[in-house]
């Protein structure tokens, strides 16, 4: 059969003849004139149809194909990055990896930095306390964002201003008057100190806010004695800053000698206000001023917010007591409850940095490309296929990255030109990608950074959180799923052809060890209750094992391979049973108290992974020119082999697997702090909010208004909360949206309702996440856009509808909170154990039914957003599908805004919120939407309503 493509022209509602004419506008600057409808570009400039015939077997232009190189650019350019070169690229990867290590010792280690070795015995550079932990954290986030961000490119609207100074003096002045010479001569200065024009040179000023950057880490970590002395007596009781510099204290007095009385000031009062400066800096740069301007009105607001009179009407209740800047600074730098090194920093450092680095070497080992392509083999060739495959890859993609917009290009650059090819207009083919990838950070097992946070901010496992949000996750790729194949069966498109996708059962055979880590952080989560850090570190061990052993094996290697892990491993048992100690401490002379055999299997069973590293490595050793039949490293590691290899003039060196193991080993830990930097940037700055709201006791004063605002009404509440989520969202990371909320608005919701608060705070996460694919800022739509060589708001006005479930879900579970597999109101609710299962008097109303009215109910808002059910649907039918849809998946929030009204006009009473009413309204709108359904497939039948694309050929 052939696949029938859109009209590009043609609105998405079935019931519209007319044709709109085409956008010009393609989303790629000074891009060529495309074709955006899947087919090839016109040679002869002769008028495109709208009706084009393609064949699974196109090929696609080159004009829509995205390599590697040019997705990877395409992300730099969204994130604003550099691509440094050269010396400066070699001290940037050793910065990176270092802080990766740092990392690594504090999951395996903790705060102790102390490690026996062989004939030296134990070498201890002593314990850190948490401050210093979270300081040392920071300084390598800001160090990385001056050299990963250039201060300003001399674009942007300030500096284009100032661009014109000179060229206005020459114009009015002369070139060879002494002023304009003066000004171009400030001008070269300035741009040498600072501008980065093309984002490949790192600035004078980078360096020196580096230095800046790493003398704060380095006074938290030598001068732990004065500053705990500053927490009793203020920071204005620290050496000064001439003082403290000892023989450099001559340049504070020449400072202090032009003006500026730095020699006398504090120099903790010094180093604090820089420390803030350089984070605000550091979040100007990679987050945006949008951002930085929010925290830096905090901050002014903690010092003059006691202008505001409490007798002021409404924001009377903002007034605060009077602070200074000492005080300020002491809360916002010298404190772990708060400010920059407050909870949001310390569950960085505990957790998020070590998911994101398991993410990464997840990534580089290959897993991303073999989960697409799992994906297409499993469902490229139905209908719809490469669409529905890309809801499947970017699911398991976000699991890996946790990020919507890298996610979306990553992803994006091989099944956006697929979908495109299959007939899928333009801007639905970049607003599926966006939607599903837009969905990775509320995926278990590995969600966003912000499900981190929730760890610390109500203080469940993580396991909780990972069993709560698995049904709405579910639930809103199911949603994406079943409009994509509402669109893909009235447009008629079918799949790929077979001999265009790999095999599922051979893929399987080749990569099954990538599903192995995934594996085992769930069982370490789930089934061993390990905590978050220790989780993630067994697993990454168990990554490099797995990869090592690959990298090792082949026909010839499998028999010494396995049997000198089963040796090591046998020896290693033999040694703790014998001496209490591992087989090298046992040769060296080391002894402890000899261990049962199970105690001495347990003991060598959690260092397997190091004897798996350390026989694999040797085998490769002993056989350079190894080949390894089923070795896929991710392109960048293999690109970086190459480059390292070219860079010691031994390129054969890149054939080499232990060469290409170690170097995928850096190349993981160098991407891992990089995809931290703007993460640890992001909570260090947002972090600075709760600490104002808690240090100037504004949070009670902020739920009593925002109680005030809602007047009583859990849905005008809960609807300021989504509305609030999106508008901070747009632009921002989903971390400091929820981090800002959870502080402003959280105890209000928890306060004014039973809510659960897992549920509040996923619904805050929830909205936050669609805030990337909200129009006007759909940043996630906007990456998928320039892909999709689509307009870019059309894209963004698509993935929006196509993820509308994940508007809806969320209501559904703040107010149901058996979707969450809770039980419970407020304070009481929990996960629910398997007492409460056999509880079927609990189980089936409260959790069965409200988890099956949700799936049936994004079936219902598929067919009002497509305008497609079995055939085509009218408007009135839309309109009533949406009716079931908000029935079965939330009536109790239809039955609280009917209440909340008719209160209000004083015609009714107390909202009648029990289980019975909650059944008899998802029950009505299962009949409502059986009723549309039978009605609408009747018609199909009898072929009384033709779709827009003609008669669909099931293809499934």
């Amino acid at each position: 059969m052939t696949n029938r493509t859109h009209d590009e022209g043609r609105t998405d509602d079935p019931t519209d003849r007319t044709v709109a004419p085409r956008s010009d506008h393609t989303g790629v600057p000074d891009s060529p004139p495309i074709r955006t409808d899947g087919g090839e570009d016109p040679d002869d400039g002769e008028a495109e149809s709208t009706d084009v015939e393609t064949t699974p077997d196109d090929s696609l232009s080159t004009d829509d194909k995205l390599s590697e190189e040019e997705a990877q650019e395409m992300l730099e350019g969204i994130d604003r990055k550099r691509t440094v070169t050269g010396w400066a690229a070699i001290i940037t990867s050793f910065i990176a990896i270092s802080f990766s290590v740092f990392q690594m010792w504090l999951a395996a280690r903790g705060f102790d930095f102390s490690a026996t070795f062989p004939f030296v015995g134990e070498v201890s550079l002593g314990s850190l306390q948490l401050l210093q932990v979270n300081s040392i954290h920071v300084a390598f986030a800001l160090i990385l964002a001056f050299i990963l961000f250039p201060a300003t490119t001399g674009h942007g609207a300030v500096a284009s201003r100032l661009g014109r100074v000179v060229p206005s003096l020459a114009s009015s002045l002369g070139e060879d008057h002494l002023v304009t010479r003066a000004a171009d001569g400030v001008r070269r200065v300035v741009r040498w100190l600072a501008v980065d024009p093309e984002r490949e040179r790192v600035t004078p000023l980078d360096v020196l806010f580096m230095v800046l950057a790493a003398a704060t880490a380095l006074y938290m970590v030598m001068e732990w004695a004065e500053i705990q002395q500053l927490r009793i007596f203020g920071l204005e009781a620290g050496r000064s800053v001439a003082e403290y510099l000892g023989p450099l204290g001559f340049l504070p007095e020449a400072i202090s000698a032009v003006g500026i009385p730095l020699a006398d000031i504090s120099y903790p009062f010094f180093l604090g206000i820089v420390g803030v400066f350089l984070v605000l800096e550091a979040t100007r740069r990679s987050l945006g001023f949008y951002l930085t301007l929010i925290v830096a009105s905090f901050i002014v607001y903690a010092r003059y917010g006691y202008i505001i009179s409490p007798s002021m009407p409404l924001i009377g209740v903002l007034s605060i007591p009077e602070g200074t800047w000492p005080n300020i600074i002491q809360n916002l730098w010298y404190n772990t409850e708060n400010g920059v090194f407050g909870i949001p920093v310390t569950v960085s450092v505990q957790f998020i940095y070590i998911f994101i680095l398991f993410g990464a070497f997840l990534e580089m080992s290959g897993a991303g490309q073999w989960f697409i392509d799992l994906a297409y083999a499993a469902t490229g060739t139905r209908k719809g296929g490469p669409a529905k495959a890309s809801i499947l890859a970017s699911g398991f993609m976000g699991t890996i990255s946790g990020s919507s917009i890298a996610n979306t290009v990553t992803t994006g650059a091989f099944t956006i030109p697929l979908m495109k090819r299959s007939g899928y207009r333009s801007e639905f083919a970049g607003a599926v990608e966006a939607s599903a990838s837009s969905g990775g950070q509320i995926l278990p097992p590995v969600m966003g950074a912000a499900a981190f946070l929730m760890i610390e901010f109500i203080g469940v496992p993580f396991s909780d959180i990972i069993i709560a949000a698995a049904i709405p996750a579910v639930v809103f790729f199911f949603g994406v799923w079943v409009m994509v194949h509402l669109e893909a069966t009235r447009a008629n498109i079918g799949g790929l052809d077979r001999s265009e996708v790999v095999n599922l059962r051979d893929h399987l055979s080749r990569g099954w060890f990538y599903l192995i880590p995934i594996a085992l952080l769930l069982y370490y989560l789930l089934v061993e209750r390990l905590t978050v850090a220790r989780s993630a570190w067994f697993t990454l061990i168990a990554i490099m094992a797995l990869l090592a052993v690959v990298a090792a094996y082949n026909e010839r290697t499998r028999v010494p391979l396995i049997g000198g892990i089963l040796a090591l491993f046998v020896a290693q048992v033999g040694a703790y049973a014998a001496t209490g100690v591992g087989i090298i401490d046992a040769i060296t002379g080391g002894s402890g108290e000899a261990l049962s055999v199970t105690g001495a299997l347990l003991a060598a069973a959690g260092e397997l992974g190091i004897i798996a590293i350390f026989v694999s490595l040797v085998v490769m050793l002993a056989r350079p020119a190894l080949e390894s039949p089923i070795l896929e490293f991710d392109e960048a590691v293999d690109e970086a082999s190459a480059n390292i290899a070219a860079t010691l003039s031994r390129p054969s060196l890149s054939d080499i697997n232990a060469f290409r193991y170690v170097t995928f080993i850096g190349k993981s830990m160098d991407s891992g702090a990089r995809t931290s930097t703007e993460v640890v940037v992001a909570v260090a700055a947002a972090g600075i909010i709760p600490g104002v709201v808690s240090a100037t006791g504004l949070g009670p004063n902020l739920t009593a208004l925002i109680k005030a605002v809602a007047g009583g009404s859990i849905v005008l509440l809960l609807l300021f909360t989504a509305i609030a989520s999106i508008i901070l969202g747009m632009g921002m990371p989903t971390t400091v949206t929820y981090i800002i909320l959870v502080s402003l608005l959280g105890p209000a919701i928890a306060q004014s309702s039973d809510i659960p608060l897992l549920a509040a705070h996923l619904f805050i996460l929830y909205f936050g996440v669609i805030a990337d694919i909200t129009p006007p800022v759909a940043v996630a739509a906007y990456a998928a856009s320039g892909i999709a060589r689509s307009d870019p708001f059309q894209t963004g006005v698509k993935a929006f509808s196509l993820s509308l479930n994940k508007a809806v879900v969320p209501f559904a579970f703040a107010l149901t909170p058996g979707i969450l597999l809770l039980r419970g109101r407020g304070e009481q609710a929990a996960v629910v154990t398997g007492a409460d299962v056999a509880d079927l008097g609990f189980f089936i109303p409260e959790v069965v039914i409200p988890v099956l009215g949700v799936f049936v109910g994004v079936i219902a808002l598929g067919a009002t957003v497509i305008g497609y059910f079995y055939s085509r649907v009218s408007r009135v039918e839309r309109g009533l599908f949406v009716v079931a849809a908000f029935l079965l998946m939330a009536p109790i929030l239809v039955l609280n805004a009917i209440f909340d009204l008719g209160g209000a006009l004083g015609l009714v009473g107390a909202v009648p919120n029990t289980v019975t009413v909650d059944l008899a309204m998802r029950t009505a709108g299962g009949i409502l939407f059986g009723a549309l359904a039978l009605k609408n497939r009747r018609e199909a039948e009898q072929g009384r309503r033709e779709t827009p694309a003609g008669s669909p050929e099931p293809t499934d």
